[in-house]
C-alpha cells in the first residue's frame, strides 16, 4: 500500500513539473505556481458565489429567528420588546416586506408567505404615531436614568456632607452637590419624579400594545399553527441546504474538470507538452476544492444528519461515536480516490496499450520506429521476455504478442 502511494506521488509530481519528460526551469515553475494560485482563488470565489445562489434557510424564513426568540422569552415585557423591533428610529427606511423580498432578487427560491404576512403586520405597526410614542418612552426612560444617577451621587456624598456640617465648614467651600440638610428632600423629590415618569411610561406602553395593528401582530406571533409551519419549513430548509450547496458547487466544478481532463488527454496524445502541463495543473486545481467541499458536506450535510439520527436513536447521548464513524469512513474514501487515480489516471498498462498502438515509447510516449528496441528519446527498453515462449513482447501489456500467454503484472 505504501509503495503504491509513493509511486502515485512520484507520478503526480513528475507530471506537475515536467514537459515531455523534461524538467521545468525555475522561472517557468514559478510562473505556473502563480497561475495556479490565481486560478484557485477565482475558483473558490466562484464556488462561494454559486453556493449563495439558492436562498439560505435564514433568507427563506427571515422571521423565524425573531419568532423563536419571542416564544422562548419569559420576560413580562416581551410584547413591548417585539413591538420595539418593528419601530426603527428611521421610519423612512424600506418596509420589512420589501427587505424580505429583496433576497429573492438574483436568487433561486421563495421567501415564506407566512414570513411575508409577519413583515406586513410589522409594517402596519411602523407608523409615525407609534414612532412618536417610542421616542416619548425613550426620553422619559433617559430622564429616569439621570435622576437615578443623581440619587446615587447624593447617597455616595451624604457621609462627607454630614461631616462638613458637623465640622462647621461653610456650604460655599463644599465640594459636594447637595448639602446634608437638603439631601433627604432632594432624594424624595427625585423619587417622586421617577415614579411619575414610570407611570407615564406604563401608560404609553399600554396604549401602544392596545392599538389594533399591535394586537394583530401579537395575535400572529401567538398563533401555534403559523409558527409550526415556519419552524417545520426552516428545519427542512436547514436539512437540505448543504446538499443544495454541494449540488451547485459540483455543477460549477464538474464541467471545468471534464474540460481540463479532455484537453489533457488530447494534449498528451498529440504531444503538446506545455498544453498537457497546464491542463494537468488545471485538473488538479479543480479537484482540490471539489474534494474539500465533499469533506465539508460530510460534516454538515445529509449524511451527517443521517448518521446523527441513527446513533442518537441507538446509543442516545453517545454522539462522540460519529467521530469513530468518520475516522473509519474518511480513510476508505481516501483509499477509493487513490485507487481511482491509480487504475484510471496513472494506469501504466492503459497508457502502454495506447502508446503501442500509436508506435510510441511506452514510457515517454514519444514517436519511435516499429523496430526500435530502445527509445531514442529516453533510452527505455520497450520489451520483456515472455515467461512461456521466451520471445520478446511489449512491457506493461497483459498478454504475449507471440503465444498469448498472460504476463505477470509485476514485470
Amino acid at each position: 500500500m505504501l509503495a503504491r502511494i509513493r509511486r502515485l506521488l512520484n507520478q503526480f509530481f513528475s507530471k506537475s513539473r515536467t514537459i515531455n519528460n523534461e524538467p521545468l526551469n525555475k522561472v517557468s515553475l514559478i510562473v505556473i505556481i502563480l497561475i495556479d494560485i490565481f486560478i484557485l482563488i477565482n475558483v473558490f470565489t466562484g464556488l462561494d458565489d454559486i453556493s449563495r445562489w439558492h436562498l439560505s434557510p435564514t433568507q427563506a424564513y427571515p422571521c423565524y429567528s425573531e419568532w423563536q426568540n419571542y416564544r422562548t422569552q419569559t420576560s413580562k415585557n416581551k410584547d413591548y420588546e417585539i413591538l420595539r423591533l418593528a419601530l426603527p428610529y428611521n421610519i423612512n427606511q424600506p418596509s420589512f416586506q420589501q427587505t424580505y423580498q429583496q433576497d429573492e432578487t438574483g436568487h433561486l427560491g421563495k421567501v415564506s408567505t407566512t414570513c411575508l404576512q409577519y413583515a406586513d403586520a410589522k409594517d402596519k405597526v411602523k407608523n409615525a404615531e407609534n414612532q412618536q410614542t417610542i421616542r416619548s418612552i425613550d426620553e422619559k426612560q433617559a430622564n429616569i436614568g439621570r435622576l437615578e444617577q443623581r440619587n446615587r451621587t447624593i447617597r455616595a456624598q451624604y457621609d462627607s456632607t454630614l461631616l462638613e456640617k458637623i465640622a462647621g465648614q461653610p456650604r460655599e467651600q463644599s465640594i459636594n452637590q447637595v448639602g446634608a440638610e437638603k439631601a433627604k428632600q432632594t432624594l424624595e423629590q427625585n423619587n417622586r419624579q421617577i415614579s411619575t415618569l414610570k407611570n407615564e411610561i406604563s401608560t404609553l406602553k399600554d396604549g401602544l400594545l392596545s392599538k389594533p395593528e399591535s394586537t394583530n401582530l401579537l395575535t400572529l406571533l401567538k398563533d401555534e399553527n403559523k409558527f409550526s409551519e415556519v419552524e417545520k419549513g426552516y428545519q427542512q430548509a436547514s436539512f437540505w441546504y448543504p446538499s443544495i450547496q454541494l449540488g451547485f458547487q459540483s455543477l460549477f466544478l464538474i464541467p471545468l474538470i471534464l474540460i481540463a481532463f479532455s484537453v489533457h488527454n488530447f494534449a498528451q496524445n498529440r504531444r503538446y507538452g506545455l498544453v498537457a502541463l497546464i491542463s494537468w495543473h488545471l485538473l488538479v486545481i479543480f479537484f482540490i476544492p471539489l474534494i474539500l467541499k465533499i469533506f465539508e458536506f460530510l460534516q454538515v450535510g445529509v449524511l451527517f444528519q443521517f448518521l446523527f439520527d441513527i446513533i442518537s436513536a441507538i446509543f442516545g447521548g453517545l454522539l462522540f461515536l460519529i467521530s469513530y464513524v468518520y475516522i473509519l469512513l474518511i480513510p476508505l474514501i481516501g483509499f477509493g480516490i487513490i485507487k481511482f487515480f491509480q487504475q484510471v489516471v496513472f494506469n501504466a498498462k492503459l497508457q502502454a496499450a495506447n502508446r503501442v498502438q500509436k508506435s510510441r515509447c511506452v514510457k515517454c510516449a514519444k514517436k519511435i520506429r516499429h523496430q526500435d528496441s530502445h527509445c531514442p528519446h529516453c533510452g527505455y527498453y520497450q520489451y520483456i521476455e515472455c515467461q512461456n515462449c521466451h520471445n520478446l513482447t511489449y512491457k506493461h501489456l497483459p498478454y504475449c504478442k507471440h503465444c498469448g500467454y498472460f504476463q505477470d503484472s509485476t514485470n
